[in-house]
């Protein structure tokens, strides 16, 4: 059994992910009657009061994935083109963590966003655009393009899918969630190697 920190990640029916939920919600959803099937492994097993008349306790067994109905919200996330929001959190989760001109894995507190492109010279604040510098390199790259600086990249920034958006705001994902969200990325996906190196 997992604590109850561990998230589930919640699918459509036809098992495209949604988000992470916690167990609060996803106990809502198992008596709200919106859970359709759930699989990957029991996270943990929640009980309930009993029951006046029959005086039987309620029970709810929560997996590290659950498919459910009856959610609009995130139908346009799954289309073509769609572009998730651009935050600091997932662009460092996107980078690994890494200074993407010196290599280095410092701190969170040391890393930065850099616009490879700078906006001074018309580069915008778009995921193609931005990648992970320690501050130490975006201090030296300053208001230059890496060419005029002296710096190579070390990846070429991408724009996540929607899956790999989940993957990116998840903690603590278990394996079964992994391989179930790299089903749904891209073949060329950077992140695809990552998760192939965390499961091996």
């Amino acid at each position: 059994m997992y604590s109850l920190n561990q998230f589930s990640l919640r699918t459509t029916v036809a098992g495209m992910p949604l988000e992470w939920i916690d167990y609060k919600d996803a106990v809502r959803l198992h008596y709200q009657g919106s859970v359709v099937y759930s699989w990957g492994e029991l996270l943990y097993t929640v009980r309930g009061g009993f029951n006046a008349v029959t005086g039987k306790q309620s029970v709810v067994e929560v997996s590290s994935i659950i498919a459910t109905t009856g959610d609009t919200r995130h139908a346009s996330h799954q289309q073509e083109g769609y572009v998730p929001p651009l935050n600091n959190a997932a662009l460092f989760a996107r980078d690994g963590g890494m200074c993407m001109y010196c290599g280095d894995t410092p701190r969170r507190q040391w890393l930065s966003r850099d616009h490879v492109v700078p906006m001074s010279l018309g580069g915008s604040n778009t995921w193609q655009n931005v990648v992970t510098a320690c501050k130490r390199c975006n201090n030296h790259k300053a208001g230059r393009t890496p060419d005029e600086a002296g710096m190579v990249l070390l990846a070429v920034p991408f724009v996540p899918n929607y899956a790999e958006y989940v993957f990116l705001k998840g903690r603590r994902i278990l394996a079964v969630q992994m391989e179930f969200l790299a089903c749904h990325f891209p073949r060329s996906s950077p992140l695809r190697e990552r998760i192939q190196k965390a499961l091996n």
